[in-house]
């Protein structure tokens, strides 16, 4: 069993909470969830993640028992991020990052490319306009997370900024983009035109649909840990 250690820190902007696991001294890993979920989510792949690594998987802002905030942001989030890495001492580290976890990710290492060593990107495509996503009627209001997050985020992710993926370009860290098949919603096409993009970047699929780290975790492991082993 993986000992996990749940902690919050106070950043200028927001307190967030993460849990710690691993090896301590070892290489550190941050680990990004997807919209809706929180740090727990990587729980499936943490026992064979974490001896390698000191990881930090952390509940993004609105999200788990991190605060919910007036404002919700891809750029908030990312920036959340490079203030924890701050916070904690951390000068580089691997990313990992699921869906919007993803796209914070890639923000991250086009904004601060010396803070990223390897970059892992799960099911998060090159991004263009799409049709808006429909709001759910009666949200549930027993959730993890801050609605609140869900329709900023998803209206974000509906009308994109362009230079975010005009920036994939300006990435340096070496990239893993992970596939989710076609039984995935998103675009296969545009997860290979990031992994284009990307200069240092390889593209690998393994059958899953869009939660591939979760459906498959011994798959995602497969793929993910070669490439982050020193």
């Amino acid at each position: 069993m993986t000992d996990v250690r749940t902690r919050t820190v106070d950043l200028p902007e927001v307190t967030l909470a993460y849990r710690e696991s691993g090896r301590p001294g070892g290489p550190p890993l941050v680990l990004l969830h997807a919209l809706g979920e929180r740090a727990a989510d990587w729980d499936t792949v943490l026992p064979e993640l974490a001896p390698g690594h000191h990881v930090y998987a952390l509940d993004l802002r609105g999200h788990g028992d991190s605060a919910r905030t007036a404002a919700y942001a891809l750029e908030a989030m990312r920036d959340d991020v490079l203030a924890f890495l701050d916070a904690l001492g951390l000068a580089r580290v691997d990313l990992v990052g699921h869906s919007m976890g993803g796209a914070v990710a890639y923000l991250l290492a086009q904004a601060a490319p010396e803070r990223i060593d390897r970059l892992v990107l799960e099911e998060i495509p090159a991004l263009y306009p799409r049709p808006a996503s429909a709001p759910p009627e009666d949200p549930d209001p027993d959730v993890h997370f801050d609605w609140a997050a869900v329709r900023a985020v998803r209206a974000q992710l509906d009308d994109p900024d362009p230079a975010w993926r005009e920036g994939l370009a300006g990435i340096t860290a070496r990239t893993l983009a992970v596939a989710g098949g076609p039984a995935s919603h998103v675009p296969q096409e545009r997860i290979a035109e990031l992994a284009r993009l990307i200069p240092d970047c390889r593209l690998v699929t393994v059958e899953a649909g869009h939660l591939v780290h979760g459906a498959r975790p011994a798959g995602f492991v497969a793929a993910v840990a070669p490439f982050l082993a020193r």
